[in-house]
């Protein structure tokens, strides 16, 4: 396997096979705990019913982060963990992963003493805004928290700068500062960790829009979401890695529920100049009204603004409602109020549902964030046993996949051979640690390559160390960039087409470029890019129509993009000449 190849399977070629785990469920947690057993040759299988990290994994704050407002519900032991793995991340993954300086803006100095004291006993206060002194406890505490593998500096707490007040209200006396980190494009790293399973264990195989239909015995039916095709594979143990849908999955594997709940979070990405410059690199960290805790910080060139927290019964059924994009485009009003804020601003929304342990609490925010794993032992029905991963949070991935493959190899009578806690994941690997060496990496990636500086380092922001031999691969096929979407080139996403697991369209411009997000997704940039992806996958003009409307209907309906066509009633065109590009050689 080559440094840049990620190995991806089709159910067909899985007829008839033998893995001594089936993990179901492909979003971060499976993911990690695939990475973690094939790191211990344990040969694995991982399925998704859709893309790889297309559910809650996609869709978080892309904030890597301890869990600040956790400490009020007394969970000590989940924000050490939390702020560790934080740690851990911007050590094994710092190509996507990078520091945070996070503001607190203040207006008071004793608020919200007496409501963080109740909600540590649990119980339910009347909403007040924390004051300096709380938030100056509770930052002291963090910081103590997350002393091991520490790599940021600790928090200080100030009068508001001149060049901040402005920024905030009037009212804003003082503001603290703390370092969390944020992650420019999880999906990516969801690839990374199976690229790097499948390396260390070549027997390990993924497989997206691949559905788990039942177990009988220790036979596992899946099919092919894309073809109907129905396959079987026999397994030694089972993990149920779902999420949200942990639930669904144990009833189709004959497992025990029920053991989650949902809450939607969802969240907007703003084309807001103003404010990304005003924000200065920093996030800010704030309470609305209603005492949800909601951030904003500059994402990439964009501001991502977060996040609703909504109980919901169907994980399948979501959306951001409208509802929702007012409130969070009122909480900016209310934060920063000399600045205009409209639904124009708003280039593209996403939402997710967080897998919570099942709880009494009377409000979303008050169930613990906490994660456990759980073992449905062998019935009548099934020979073999199901380890269940309940909760999880995108930061701690790593401590819970750690957790539940321990269970895993004692269910397998095996020992653990070798530990993630230091393992570089993907492109973090042998990654420049300083400007000289970055300037000294690119120099070679150029030499190597032909490409400009500046097409060097977008590649290195976004593969890594991996980027070297994927810039020499796209120099070979002609690295000539879109006419509609610069920002790649035919020959980048062809790359991203074959080797990556795409199935459909908008697996590519959603998931794995970040072209959507920012809100670069024009009506003639995705016809340019289908035409483009039907080239690469040898789809016929019918199929790439139909991925074309499918993904502009996805783009419109699931993120609100504004697509011309759609707007007008239009359904977006697929012009076949776009199949005849000179510069798809594949290497």
């Amino acid at each position: 396997m080559s440094a840049w190849q990620l190995p991806f399977v089709r159910p067909a070629s899985l007829a008839g096979r033998h893995f001594s785990t089936v993990i179901v469920g492909a979003g971060i947690n499976g993911v990690g705990v695939f990475r973690d057993l094939s790191l211990q040759r344990v040969d694995c299988l991982i399925v998704d019913k859709g893309d790889f990290g297309a559910g809650a994994s996609s869709a978080p704050s892309r904030m890597i982060h301890g869990g600040l407002r956790y400490l009020e519900s007394g969970s000590f032991s989940l924000v050490a963990e939390a702020t560790r793995e934080r740690n851990l991340l911007l050590r094994n993954a710092p190509h996507l992963v990078r520091p945070l300086k996070t503001v607190v803006p203040l207006a008071n100095f004793f608020g919200g003493l007496m409501s963080s004291a109740l909600k540590f006993f649990g119980r339910t206060p009347p909403q007040r805004t924390r004051g300096l002194l709380a938030v100056a406890l509770g930052l002291r505490l963090y910081d103590l928290l997350g002393r091991r593998q520490r790599v940021m500096p600790g928090h200080r707490i100030s009068r508001v700068p001149s060049a901040d007040r402005g920024l905030f209200r009037a009212a804003i006396r003082w503001t603290a500062t703390f370092f969390d980190a944020w992650i420019s494009h999880p999906e990516w790293l969801i690839l990374e960790l199976i690229g790097d399973a499948c390396r260390d264990q070549p027997r390990s195989a993924a497989a997206n829009y691949c559905r788990v239909m039942g177990c009988a015995g220790n036979i596992l039916t899946l099919r092919d979401e894309t073809t109907g095709v129905l396959v079987r594979v026999t397994a030694d143990t089972v993990v149920n890695a779902t999420g949200a849908w942990l639930d669904r999955s144990a009833a189709v594997l004959g497992g025990a529920g029920p053991r989650v709940m949902g809450t939607k979070g969802s969240h907007l990405v703003l084309d807001h100049p103003a404010l990304r410059d005003a924000l200065d690199g920093r996030m800010a960290y704030f309470e609305a009204v209603d005492g949800r805790v909601c951030i904003v910080y500059p994402f990439l060139d964009r501001v991502l603004v977060g996040s609703t927290d909504i109980p919901v019964e169907d994980p399948d059924q979501i959306v951001t409602e409208p509802a929702e994009i007012d409130y969070l485009i009122d909480v900016l009003r209310e934060v920063f109020p000399n600045m205009n804020f409209g639904r124009g601003d708003v280039v593209y929304t996403y939402v997710g549902v967080r897998p919570l342990a099942r709880s009494d609490a009377d409000k979303p925010g008050q169930i613990s964030r906490d994660h456990s794993v759980v073992v449905d032992p062998p019935n009548a029905t099934r020979d073999i046993a199901i380890v269940g991963l309940v909760g999880g949070k995108w930061t701690t991935f790593r401590s819970l996949a750690e957790e539940a493959t321990n269970e895993v190899l004692q269910q397998l009578g095996r020992s653990r051979t070798a530990s993630t806690e230091l393992l570089p994941i993907g492109g973090g690997a042998d990654l420049p640690a300083d400007a000289a060496a970055t300037e000294r990496f690119i120099e070679k990636m150029t030499a190597a390559s032909g490409m400009g500086r500046a097409r060097a380092l977008n590649l290195l922001g976004r593969y890594g160390s991996k980027a070297l031999p994927l810039a020499q691969r796209l120099a070979a096929s002609g690295d000539v960039p879109l006419e509609h979407a610069p920002d790649y080139s035919a020959a980048e996403l062809s790359y991203l087409c074959l080797e990556t697991g795409v199935i459909h369209l908008d697996d590519l411009v959603i998931r794995r470029t970040l072209l959507a997000i920012r809100g670069l997704v024009t009506d003639a940039a995705l016809a340019e890019i289908a035409g483009v992806a039907a080239e690469a996958l040898g789809w016929d003009a019918t199929h790439a129509h139909n991925e074309l409307c499918a993904c502009a209907t996805a783009l419109r309906e699931r993120h609100n993009v504004r697509l011309h066509a759609l707007a007008t009633g239009e359904e977006p065109s697929f012009d076949a000449s776009l199949m005849a590009s000179p510069v798809l050689g594949q290497a």
